[in-house]
C-alpha cells in the first residue's frame, strides 16, 4: 500500500499573522489570500499544469488548528487510501487521532509523531 504521495501543504503558527502574511507577500512575493496563505500550482517538467497544489498558510499562534500537537508547523501529507493508512496506522500502535473530515476539499486525519508534532493526512477529491 502506498502510504504518503507527497505534500499537500505546510501550515505554520505566528505571534503576528498579518504581519508575517504581509512580509513574505511583499518580500518573497508570495500571493497571500484573505483566508492566510495561497496555493501553489503544479506544473510537470515542461511547466505545463497538472491537478493539484500545494497550500502555504500562516496562522495565528493561537489557532487550535494545530491541537494537540505542540509545534508551530504542521506538514499535510497527500495519501491515496485515507481510511486504509489510518487503519495501518493504528495497527502499528501510532497516536492517530479519532476525528476523520469529509469535505468538498477531500478527506483528512491526523496523527501525532513520536515528537509531539501533528501531521494532516490528505486524501484529495478525484481530479486533483
Amino acid at each position: 500500500m502506498k502510504r504518503v504521495t507527497g505534500i499537500g501543504g505546510v501550515f505554520f503558527r505566528a505571534q503576528d499573522a498579518v504581519a508575517l502574511r504581509a512580509w513574505y507577500q511583499q518580500h518573497l512575493g508570495i500571493d497571500v489570500q484573505s483566508w492566510g496563505g495561497t496555493a501553489f500550482p503544479w506544473t510537470d517538467a515542461d511547466g505545463q499544469a497538472v491537478p493539484g497544489s500545494s497550500v502555504w498558510s500562516i496562522a495565528s499562534a493561537q489557532s487550535d488548528q494545530f491541537q494537540p500537537g505542540t509545534a508551530a508547523f504542521m506538514i499535510n501529507y497527500r495519501v491515496a487510501d485515507l481510511h486504509a493508512l489510518v487503519k495501518a496506522l493504528r495497527e502499528d500502535g501510532c497516536n492517530v487521532l479519532d476525528k476523520i473530515d469529509d469535505s468538498e476539499y477531500g478527506k483528512f486525519a491526523w496523527v501525532i509523531d513520536p515528537e509531539g508534532n501533528k501531521v494532516e493526512l490528505w486524501e484529495p477529491p478525484q481530479g486533483l
